[in-house]
């Protein structure tokens, strides 16, 4: 495989895997350093807006700077904010407030940096021949790996070493991605067009709502996104550690995440090698009707073993619906408007999470785990069903003709 491409791989594997540690890791040290749960959710709460804002005016910056650029600095700010959690402890002390400050100053760097590096992906699979199907397959499954490893690696260095000192390892991945990127070509970075300076900043901000207002498919790609993260925030974050914490089982959580880890791996190798070979209609269709009923499998809380079945099924078929959209999206937003779209899904995905834990908390606070997975689910049934209805996502395959994307751009302008 092309130097590219392995850079470009390898820089998001270590900066997901740096994202897998502190997961981990963080809400941990919050723990032990201020002994209040309160505080767990408190840096989380006050994160979200800023990520969700930072998310949203990161795409400016996308359409108009070299990604390549953007990527860099952006792992670089992350390496920053997240490697000065232990050195403001060996001088002046961790607080709540530390916490909360560096964790802000952290999402300066981790949306932009995520957005840049789907951004880049057409450039990189134009630059170094790879198809768009195996490129985005394998970014699934460097993303896959970083999952299972992250966590095995937090749990190594808590017991390795004291506190926010294991946060030195998030360090060194962010910093490390950064470096991979910096031997990438700099003119893989370069923005198609030079946007329009003149148009006023509110505009520029809402270039991306307006670009998806006005098509339906791309907003229909966004949509299942954002309705996947919005049903496994509320299961994973809430309805599985319910359901365990009451068999006295909460060890068991840890196999769940084990069989989606698995499930994830076999979906996005199977895409990488046959993603080319079988039409996407064909992928979507298998992977929304996998999603669905691994959906269902895991909320129905029927016993731990159907659970594992679930979760291994819905990640399998995430990971090929994530492939899937990921193509399709690389292929058919346009270039000068490409940060700012995917700033926008970005950006959803930040509240997506804490929302679905909000509702199944509330369901199973008035019913049980049972109601609270099935109420979550069954938004993701209604997001599902109205784009089946919509039938935005008829026709997948790429144009046959060479000048399909500047077509594809003047249908997206007009």
């Amino acid at each position: 495989m092309p130097f590219v491409a392995v850079a470009y791989l390898g820089s998001h594997f270590l900066s997901v895997l740096g994202n897998g540690i502190a997961a981990v890791a963080l809400p941990l040290i919050v723990l032990q350093t201020t002994g209040s749960p309160l505080s767990v959710g408190a840096v989380s709460a006050a994160t979200a807006v800023p990520a969700l804002l930072v998310g949203l005016c990161a795409g400016i910056v996308l359409d108009r700077v070299n990604r390549r650029t953007c990527s860099m600095l952006a792992d670089a700010v992350s390496a920053g904010a997240i490697a000065a959690i232990p050195l403001v402890d060996v001088f002046w002390g961790l607080n709540t407030g530390w916490f909360i400050a560096l964790a802000i100053a952290g999402s300066f760097g981790d949306v932009p940096g995520m957005t840049a590096r789907q951004v880049l992906v057409p450039a990189v699979a134009r630059h170094t021949g790879v198809s768009l199907e195996r490129l985005v397959g394998l970014r699934q499954s460097m993303t896959s790996m970083a999952l299972v490893i992250g966590p095995a690696t937090a749990g190594t260095l808590l017991s390795l070493f004291d506190g926010s000192t294991v946060l030195l390892a998030t360090a060194a991945t962010s910093a490390a991605a950064a470096a991979l990127t910096i031997v990438m070509p700099r003119r893989l970075g370069a923005v198609d067009t030079a946007p329009d300076q003149r148009q006023p900043l509110p505009t520029q901000l809402t270039a991306g709502v307006a670009a998806l207002r006005h098509n339906g498919f791309l907003a229909g790609t966004v949509a299942l996104t954002v309705g996947v993260v919005f049903v496994i925030g509320g299961l994973q974050g809430l309805v599985l550690p319910l359901y365990f914490s009451l068999l006295a089982r909460p060890d068991l959580l840890g196999f769940v995440l084990t069989s989606l880890a698995i499930g994830m791996l076999c979906g996005t190798g199977t895409f990488a090698t046959f993603g080319a070979r079988l039409p996407r209609r064909l992928w979507m269709t298998s992977a929304l009707l996998g999603t669905t009923v691994g959906f269902l499998l895991i909320a129905t809380l029927t016993s731990p073993a159907v659970v594992f079945a679930g979760a291994a099924l819905f990640g399998v078929a995430n990971a090929i619906l994530g492939a899937v959209v990921g193509v399709l999206q690389a292929e058919r937003i346009p270039g000068p408007v490409r940060g700012r779209v995917l700033s926008v899904q970005n950006a959803c995905l930040q509240v997506a999470g804490p929302a679905g834990i909000g509702l199944a908390g509330v369901v199973a606070h008035v019913g049980s785990p049972v109601a609270a997975g099935l109420a979550v689910v069954a938004i993701w049934l209604v997001v599902a069903t109205v784009l089946a209805a919509s039938r935005v996502f008829m026709d997948l395959e790429p144009d046959a003709d060479a000048g399909s994307s500047a077509k594809t751009s003047c249908r997206f302008v007009e």
